[in-house]
């Protein structure tokens, strides 16, 4: 019998992935330091949290494959997170304006039995549309994104700010890489759900 599956996040997008899949698990919300470290890469920077979200919950998870995820988007070398309030969320979609915007997930997978870890970080290029203010504040106003990283709401409206999308695993966009996830679990003995 394989180990119980724990979702080191509050995020309800992360959760409604694992659900649809048809995995049962439990949730319990990390609280870490999610401050980028000095000249910290955007990849090593998600790779590290996901790793530190993961082991934030271990000690009250002994048993368990603990799953810890993060993302954040870059533009022009800049990171940009959940936004703090709307006029965050506004800068951060003007400046990705007609740009590439890469989303960086990272991903781990922590068995707290063995202390045994693996973890990746997936990304997802996305080309946004031009955006005049009006139409990025109405959909700020909207759909009030500031749960999702630069201010992106694919599971909602934001889809239409977007003109490409590039990537191998479109549950990235949504914060958790669940074909990498899937593999991950396969390592550890669990018995999918199909």
């Amino acid at each position: 019998m394989s180990l119980p599956i724990v979702l080191a996040s509050s995020s309800p997008y992360r959760q409604q992935i694992l659900e649809r899949s048809g995995f049962i698990f439990e949730s319990c919300s990390p609280d870490i330091d999610e401050t980028p470290e000095i000249n910290e890469s955007a990849s090593a920077l998600v790779e590290r949290l996901s790793l530190l979200k993961a082991q934030a919950i271990a000690g009250k998870y002994p048993d368990s494959l603990i799953i810890g995820s993060d993302q954040i988007s870059a533009h022009n070398g800049e990171i940009f997170g959940k936004p703090s309030n709307r006029n965050d969320a506004v800068r951060q979609l003007t400046l990705a304006s007609g740009n590439v915007v890469i989303l960086y997930t990272g991903l781990t997978l922590l068995n707290s039995k063995t202390g045994t870890r693996q973890s990746t970080v997936d990304t997802y290029e996305v080309v946004t549309r031009e955006l005049s203010i009006e139409r990025i504040r109405r959909y700020v106003d909207t759909e009030k994104p500031y749960d999702c990283c630069g201010s992106l709401k694919v599971e909602g409206s934001g889809i239409c700010l977007l003109k490409k999308l590039t990537g191998t695993d479109p549950n990235t966009l949504m914060g958790l890489p669940l074909l990498r996830l899937i593999d991950m679990l396969e390592n550890e003995g669990v018995n999918l759900p199909v």
